[in-house]
């Protein structure tokens, strides 16, 4: 059975608007996977360390078989095929980080997933190429996700195609 989930993709390291666009194609490669949109691409102010480089940012959507613990394993394949290294300090510079959003009307909350995903309805950077590809979209709180980017910061947030 196939359901719909959301990735969000961001990468600050390396040629970053290129990553983006490869890690696209390299989840749409998979035969579990349909890559059915992608938002554009958004320049975005690191959330953490400010003395990195803006991130890229954009999101897609997808229609899969896996589950979301296979979808999450593929994620990180992806994630490591690029040259991510999980560090400990959060929010630092990376060359690729796949997140899935949301699966589904489903809600998961292990130590390896927690979807929808943590901290999302304060993040522009998702938020907006989200609504970008999904304007009718709900989100898990009953609200349209219209009023979430509504009531979301934009500073720090620009379009780049």
């Amino acid at each position: 059975m196939f359901e719909t989930a959301y990735i969000g993709l961001g990468s600050n390291l390396g040629n970053s608007q290129e990553t983006i666009i490869s890690a696209c194609k390299a989840l749409a490669q998979n035969k579990h996977i349909k890559l059915l949109s992608t938002s554009s691409l958004y320049f975005s102010s690191p959330m953490g360390p400010k003395d990195q480089p803006d991130f890229v940012n954009a999101v897609c959507n997808i229609s899969t078989t896996l589950s979301p613990n296979a979808l999450l394993e593929v994620c990180q394949s992806i994630e490591h095929g690029f040259g991510r290294e999980r560090k400990a300090e959060r929010w630092g510079p990376r060359t690729l980080d796949l997140d899935i959003l949301l699966y589904g009307s489903q809600t998961i909350t292990t130590e390896q997933l927690t979807i929808p995903h943590a901290g999302m309805a304060q993040r522009e950077f998702v938020l907006v190429p989200l609504f970008e590809i999904a304007s009718d979209l709900i989100m898990p709180d009953g609200h349209p996700i219209a009023k979430w980017v509504a009531n979301c910061s934009l500073e720090g947030l620009s379009r780049i195609r």
